[in-house]
């Protein structure tokens, strides 16, 4: 807003004043992370198209009665459409 009115600023001088006067400074937003890694360890591709690339996610719950549920799920992540859905009271490793 001071650039617009004409002044002469920049965001570390605008920072310094706020603090001065007891502002609370916004933290600084971080800038997105590569979708690969630099060793070739991982690589996570981009959905492109339908059924490209899937993910699974494992969702925890508690019903009324405070009873935990577990829902294992798994994605389309270029549809964003859930493909399949898993809900058990105790759910091992081996069956999901």
């Amino acid at each position: 807003m001071l650039q617009a009115a004409g002044w002469r600023v920049n965001h570390k001088r605008v920072e310094r004043i706020w603090r001065e006067e007891g502002l609370r400074v916004p933290k600084r937003v971080q800038k997105r992370k590569r979708v690969y890694e630099h060793d070739g360890s991982c690589t996570r591709l981009r959905a492109r198209y339908r059924n490209h690339v899937w993910s699974y996610d494992f969702v925890m719950d508690r019903l009324e009665n405070g009873k935990p549920v577990r829902f294992p799920t798994v994605i389309d992540e270029h549809t964003c459409k859930c493909l399949t859905i898993r809900v058990e009271y105790k759910l091992k490793s081996e069956q999901s």
